[in-house]
């Protein structure tokens, strides 16, 4: 009885900071998003837009994960396929304003804001993955793995915007921007399909 108390416990509190983490992340990925997609607009920057795009997205998938949470373990299957569907639609939407862009010669002024943007969104996102992934892991959650796996991403597109920014800031390389927002396309489609087959974590069933 001791250990079914201490057992309930715990996952009250993993359910309790679990919420708390996607509190974090729809309220920092707003602001991020209004910021990303401000700064892009004036600078033309289409991975800066495409970066915006992908802190709503995440907005998105937080508030997924946050109704997970309240509604139970039964929610888990569809939570983690609307997951996998925000990251398809990301992917479809960076990979079509960046081919638009090249085709079009679409040149983007530097932004040094859209630069801190991406620097502090490097630091941030992966603490923020990372305790989403204990907190997956306490909860056997597949649906937060992924979550957990779209912060990742978030970090993973910040240090490839970060990149594309400062090459056409300093060199004025343009085609480099759209094709930083190219680079995050494999990336962000194979964790939406893999979310979507319901392979996230280890790959089957269950998250160790």
């Amino acid at each position: 009885m001791n250990n079914e108390i201490v057992n309930q416990n715990a996952l009250a509190f993993a359910t309790k900071r679990g919420r708390n983490l996607e509190y974090l992340t729809i309220g920092w990925n707003s602001l991020e998003a209004v910021a990303a997609i401000v700064a892009g607009l004036i600078a033309g920057s289409i991975a800066l837009v495409g970066f915006g795009v992908d802190s709503i997205i995440e907005v998105s998938s937080g508030a997924i994960i946050l109704w997970r949470l309240f509604s139970g373990e039964h929610r888990e299957k569809l939570a983690l396929k609307l997951v996998g569907i925000s990251l398809i639609t990301l992917a479809a939407y960076v990979g079509f304003d960046a081919v638009k862009s090249l085709i079009f010669r679409e040149q983007p002024e530097a932004s040094y804001i859209g630069i801190g943007i991406a620097a502090l969104s490097l630091v941030v996102m992966p603490l923020l993955a990372r305790a989403k992934r204990n907190v997956a892991t306490s909860l056997n959650s597949r649906a937060m793995m992924a979550d957990s796996k779209q912060t990742d991403i978030c970090a993973y597109l910040s240090a490839i915007l970060l990149v594309g920014l400062a090459l056409n800031a300093v060199f004025g390389w343009w085609w480099a921007d759209p094709i930083a927002a190219l680079v995050m396309l494999p990336i962000v489609a194979k964790e939406g399909i893999e979310a979507m087959q319901g392979k996230t974590c280890c790959g089957n069933d269950s998250c160790h």
